[in-house]
């Protein structure tokens, strides 16, 4: 038995004729008809019954052609890795994001990542950091974006750049009259996501608090976190490259004292094969965010939703351990700048004409992260 007569078989039973067969698989129906013969006497029963007219499958055949389809699909899927082990810059790339990044981060980089890496097929899944590192483990993900950094020595990181945390008021909240804000004043007030987001943590950290908060709202989504505070329930801390939204809802942005942020890294397993391909996602998604360079006077604007953030510098290959990595980069200079950019760049009412360049894309409006990665169907036979 080959995958040879494996292919035949499925051809005469998706065409359901000899001739046609014969022909999808560029060969003579004489050919065809031997080899399926011979495939037959191997398993010792009959696949079809034949006439001058038909081609019918038997009951074997039909509780065979299941084991058939995944035999060849398996075969394909070998033949799949082995191409991409040779171009590791080619084929499906399952990217694990964490929630609080991916509605603002992924549609920023997803025209980078397909003009630079047109080969590769980036697959988005959105969970929370510890989902994420499951999947990582069980080879489920080939490598994901964190805001933390990762434990063990069976996972890697690299830095990509340094994201600010603001300060989300309501424009009625004393602190919005305020050009520079501290932690520990929003620690009365402030609203946090539920457990399992490293988003929370990091809050409370910045504002000296831990364990559980007064406050009885524990939201899922950061989107839920600025309609709260926009309605004056509260006060939050957000990444930098939430602020647009923030701002459309309404909300004062204001930078933080103690410069708190977080560095957004690139996670993947140490034996992980494809090394070059995470390698060069991660240079794609910093090259991106290194408009807004320390003390830079000019910079790209990535539009309503982004942030100004400080591109780490590429490790090298022989990256020392992680936890000797340098800490985030002072954010607070982007911070200020990132405010003053947002609101330089609000869109111009219609017909207004005073040559306002007119911003990117909402992040917002981007493809939904949430969505697992894609099913794909064997190709046919």
């Amino acid at each position: 038995m080959n995958l040879r007569d494996l292919r035949y078989l499925l051809a005469v039973a998706e065409h359901g004729h000899f001739g046609r067969a014969a022909e999808a698989c560029s060969i003579s129906q004489p050919t065809l008809s031997v080899q399926v013969r011979k495939l037959e006497e191997l398993l010792g029963t009959a696949l079809f019954e034949r006439t001058s007219k038909t081609v019918t499958p038997t009951v074997a055949f039909e509780r065979l052609i299941g084991h058939v389809r995944a035999a060849v699909a398996e075969a394909d899927a070998i033949l799949a890795v082995a191409r991409n082990l040779r171009d590791p810059l080619a084929g499906r790339f399952r990217l694990g994001v964490i929630p609080t990044l991916a509605p603002y981060l992924l549609p920023l980089v997803f025209a980078p990542l397909r003009e630079e890496l047109p080969s590769l097929e980036v697959e988005p899944w959105e969970d929370q950091t510890a989902a994420l590192l499951e999947r990582l483990r069980a080879h489920e993900l080939d490598a994901a974006l964190l805001g933390t950094e990762v434990d063990g020595p069976d996972l890697a990181s690299q830095p990509l750049f340094a994201e600010p945390f603001l300060a989300a008021l309501p424009p009625e909240h004393p602190l919005a009259a305020r050009e520079v804000v501290a932690e520990e004043q929003l620690a009365e007030d402030i609203l946090v996501l539920a457990d399992g987001h490293c988003l929370r943590e990091q809050a409370l950290a910045a504002c000296g608090r831990s364990g559980v908060l007064g406050g009885r709202l524990r939201a899922a989504s950061l989107s839920t976190l600025l309609n709260m505070v926009a309605a004056g329930y509260g006060t939050t801390l957000i990444p930098g490259l939430a602020a647009g939204a923030a701002q459309d809802a309404g909300i004062v942005l204001r930078p933080l004292a103690a410069q708190a942020g977080r560095t957004v890294r690139i996670a993947w397993r140490t034996r992980f094969p494809r090394r070059a391909a995470v390698e060069a996602m991660g240079e794609v998604i910093a090259k991106r965010l290194r408009g807004f360079a320390a003390g830079g006077g000019g910079g790209d604007y990535l539009g309503p939703g982004s942030a100004g953030m400080r591109a780490a510098a590429p490790l090298p290959h022989n990256a020392p351990p992680l936890s000797t990595r340098p800490g985030p980069a002072s954010p607070a200079p982007f911070a200020v700048r990132l405010i003053s950019l947002i609101e330089a760049y609000r869109p111009c009412p219609a017909g207004a004409g005073n040559g306002t360049p007119a911003p990117a894309p909402s992040p917002r409006q981007g493809p939904p992260a949430s969505e697992g990665p894609r099913r794909r169907r064997p190709a046919p036979a």
